[in-house]
């Protein structure tokens, strides 16, 4: 259970309402065991009335009534606080499992762009889903039955040995065997658990991904092929689910076996000791039901084990994330303005998942409120520039600056606060394109929508929507055409009303009109902030106030568009091919 550790500061943080759980489970199980022994008593009034006449009827009647009472009092009470103890200790294992998804899904927003690039969002959706809700079986019910079980065993166990420990050492022969016999098969349990949670993962994201990809499933007519692999992976997740109940089957049936068992043997036993005349026949009838009584907890035994197991390999996948270290450390805390300045000094960038070298010795700089575009062939380095401006990634040598102070000093909040950064692969969510856009900025309000949409040139185009900015897109706005998912992005981007505004080729799905309004919308009306320009369009960058051109990581041409054009090279053959291209 050494992974399942992790939760103990769960277990503290809500130790009185398991305290409360433990007092009254223990009081429900006292209550319990009255039954038992007033139907031996009643069996022992009965055997002196009827073998030995020891007692009058009338007493006897009046005994049994009372008997009769206070057995269904007992149960009642019992009952009530059986009640009590599930809403306390359940609930427990409910605030848990609240808790336990929150730090989960806190940690996932902590870690950097490399974590999502080397794990797949099924299997993150998997531990977030149907591994805690392993967990919370284990914090929940198991913690339940384990404290009842406990006690109910220790109170039985104790009374039967007051009043006949010879009898109750017969009584409890099995138990060791029980025992042994469910360490070797919860060792089972634990791997076939984990086998099967990671099957899961694998069936979760081939599903997410089928789902997400579904138009180009389509468009492709592999439906048959996509059902092949579905099949495939249904199936093993299926053949190692029933494998692991197989294993799990075991326990009831053995514990049914071993239980019978303690029975015969006090049923020997004690008939001995009673014809014997060693013990009334009113004891022999409570030691039955005593082991009778612990049919159950003996059983949850296994059913128990058989969720700590699965917790076990469930916490376990959960672990191997909640350990993992952000490797982009954010050690300032101050709030603060930026103006936004930016200076590369020598910046080299290697990607760590696929050892490919992205920039090498970058030096440029764009003083505050100018533009920057950038340009350059497929692989050239230009969005990794920009990833290292919003420090998805630290550079490997090299120091950038904004506002002359290291951004590795700078507090990251601050930073992404402050800069409007629209990507090259548009996200939308399954939501109004008001709320999309109003997502860059929540305080923002109706006006402020229209006026930034208007600048994105996206306005007329939500209007002409039967619910205009009440229209809900599709997941990832998949009823929008490319150009109009790409507005509503730099809508939502200018609403920030940020310090630095980032493009990374996000004019690629417009035409030439729209573009050009746009970047005149940006030079005249979203001043005094910083724009950095990625596009493979020369007419996208032609208004900068400067232009980088990279290639292979490297900058080999910088300067205005007037000065580039003067010099025979990429920029100027780029160029030259787009304007006869119109």
């Amino acid at each position: 259970m050494g992974e399942l550790k992790y939760l103990n500061k769960f277990f503290y943080l809500y130790k009185s309402k398991i305290i409360i759980g433990i007092i009254i489970t223990i009081i429900a199980r006292i209550f319990a065991l009255v039954a038992p022994n007033l139907v031996g008593d009643s069996i022992t009034l009965i055997e002196q009335y009827t073998l030995k006449n020891s007692i009058e009827i009338d007493f006897l009647k009046e005994q049994l009534l009372l008997n009769i009472i206070f057995i269904v009092g007992s149960a009642l009470i019992a009952a009530l606080f059986t009640f009590i103890m599930r809403q306390t200790l359940i609930n427990v294992s409910r605030y848990i499992e609240f808790d336990l998804k929150n730090e989960i899904f806190i940690k996932y927003q902590e870690l950097n762009v490399k974590f999502y690039k080397n794990n797949r969002i099924g299997d993150l959706m998997n531990r977030i889903s149907e591994d805690v809700s392993k967990v919370r079986m284990y914090v929940g019910p198991a913690l339940m039955y384990t404290i009842n079980t406990v006690s109910l065993f220790v109170i039985i166990i104790t009374y039967m040995v007051s009043v006949d420990p010879k009898l109750t050492a017969y009584a409890v022969i099995p138990l060791p065997i029980l025992s042994l016999l469910i360490y070797k098969l919860s060792r089972q349990i634990n791997i076939k658990s984990k086998s099967v949670q990671e099957s899961l993962s694998k069936l979760t994201t081939f599903s997410q991904e089928s789902f997400s990809g579904i138009s180009i499933i389509k468009s492709n007519t592999i439906e048959d092929k996509v059902n092949y692999f579905m099949e495939e992976f249904a199936n093993e997740t299926k053949d190692k689910s029933i494998d692991l109940a197989k294993f799990q089957s075991w326990f009831f049936p053995m514990m049914l076996l071993l239980i019978g068992l303690s029975n015969i043997i006090v049923i020997y036993v004690g008939g001995n000791q009673y014809i014997n005349g060693e013990i009334d026949l009113g004891v022999l009838a409570e030691f039955i039901i005593y082991v009778n009584m612990l049919t159950w907890p003996v059983a949850t035994v296994g059913w128990v084990t058989s969720i700590v197991q699965q917790a076990e390999a469930s916490q376990k996948r959960i672990n191997e994330f909640l350990s993992q270290k952000s490797e982009i450390i954010n050690e300032n805390v101050k709030n603060y303005e930026i103006s936004g300045e930016i200076i590369f000094n020598n910046v080299g960038l290697k990607y760590p998942e696929t050892n490919i070298k992205a920039l090498d010795n970058i030096n440029f700089s764009v003083k505050a409120g100018e533009s920057l575009g950038i340009i350059g062939s497929v692989g050239s380095g230009k969005s990794s520039v920009l990833e290292l401006i919003v420090r998805n990634y630290d550079p490997d040598h090299g120091n950038i600056f904004i506002d002359n102070k290291n951004l590795r000093e700078h507090n990251l909040d601050v930073i992404r606060k402050q800069v409007g950064y629209v990507p090259q692969s548009t996200f939308l969510f399954s939501d109004t394109i008001y709320n999309n856009i109003n997502f860059g900025n929540i305080k923002s309000d109706e006006n402020d929508i229209i006026h930034y949409s208007k600048l994105a040139s996206i306005h007329d185009d939500i209007i002409s929507f039967p619910k205009k900015y009440l229209s809900i897109l599709g997941e990832r706005g998949i009823n929008l055409s490319g150009g109009q998912k790409q507005r509503v992005a730099i809508a939502r981007a200018l609403i920030k009303k940020p310090k630095i505004l980032i493009l990374d080729d996000s004019l690629s799905a417009l035409d030439t009109e729209t573009e050009h309004k746009i970047i005149n919308n940006l030079k005249n009306h979203v001043k005094n902030i910083t724009k950095i320009i990625v596009s493979h369009r020369i007419s996208t960058v032609e208004q900068c106030d400067q232009i980088l051109v990279l290639n292979q990581g490297k900058v080999i041409e910088i300067g205005t568009h007037q000065e580039l054009c003067k010099i025979d090279g990429y920029y100027k053959e780029t160029y030259d091919k787009q304007k006869t291209k119109k």
